[in-house]
């Protein structure tokens, strides 16, 4: 008897930690993020509308690389870890993956996020750049949820592909990248300070 796993989900897990000037690069983002959710207004008014615990850049800026240089070091670095995972995918490409857009987060105690999927764009992720102890991990559901029907539940001993809702546990520099059409979601940030992480998609 043998078992043959068939289509399977791949995330992408690498660090901009192991470079060098990590600490360095990682304090300037802070600084120009916390400067962000100061200064856009439009940003605080649309989390205030979407009642968004915290601040992001979301529904107010699209064009940060441009913005600030920091943000265009950081589109360098993500570019390449975009290419690197769709050729672990065996994507048939016509061209590299291209930055689509990308975006800021400050996540307050008691905040989170809700499940979604991300349209119009095939690999997302994020970048985690200040995560407290006791902050919320990224949660994966598995995509056949919907069509499991009367399927059991899985014991303790099933191995993370084979379980329902996966928590990826991320540090400051860990970038996590998946496939746009994977659900996902943070739940409450149990924390007692903000978790600072960047988004973004690629198209």
């Amino acid at each position: 008897m043998s078992l043959r796993p068939l289509f399977i989900t791949q995330v992408y897990e690498a660090s901009l930690a192991d470079g060098r000037g990590w600490p360095e690069f990682n304090e300037q983002l802070i600084d120009v993020i916390r400067m962000m959710a100061e200064e856009d207004a439009a940003g605080r008014h649309w989390c205030k509308a979407n009642a968004y615990r915290g601040y992001t850049s979301y529904g107010s800026l699209n064009d940060l690389p441009q913005r600030f240089p920091e943000f265009a070091e950081l589109k360098r670095h993500l570019d390449r870890h975009a290419v690197a995972y769709a050729k672990a995918l065996n994507f048939d490409l016509a061209r590299k993956p291209r930055l689509d857009n990308l975006w800021v987060n400050i996540l307050k105690p008691g905040g989170g996020h809700t499940g979604h999927i991300h349209p119009h764009a095939f690999l997302s992720g994020t970048v985690y750049i200040d995560i407290p102890d006791g902050a919320s991990s990224l949660k994966l559901e598995d995509p056949r949820l919907p069509f499991m029907m009367a399927r059991p539940s899985v014991t303790e001993e099933a191995s993370e592909a084979e379980r329902p809702f996966v928590y990826l546990k991320a540090q400051a520099g860990t970038v996590l990248m998946w496939e746009s059409w994977l659900r996902h979601e943070v739940p409450t940030n149990l924390a007692k300070a903000d978790r600072i992480s960047i988004s973004f998609n690629y198209a």
